[in-house]
């Protein structure tokens, strides 16, 4: 996964990490702005994980929504 093109589509990607990760606030999901560390450190704080099972949901989460990475998705008319 290229993070570059994570930061670059975050607007996009926002209601997809709400949805999965719903204890993530507004204010969290404008403060992570595509930054993997920083999605990684809520998910410890916010869900109680360790580093090592967040960094996994997260990779889970991504491989599942690459659409949404390359700009495809619901507005392509995917579900």
């Amino acid at each position: 996964m290229n993070w570059d093109q994570v930061e670059g589509k975050w607007k996009q990607m926002k209601g997809s990490v709400r949805e999965r990760w719903g204890r993530l606030t507004d204010d969290d999901i404008e403060q992570i702005s595509g930054n993997r560390d920083k999605l990684v450190g809520l998910l410890q704080e916010r869900y109680g994980l360790v580093k090592e099972a967040a960094e996994r949901e997260l990779d889970q989460f991504m491989s599942a929504h690459p659409a949404d990475v390359e700009g495809k998705g619901k507005a392509a008319g995917r579900p």
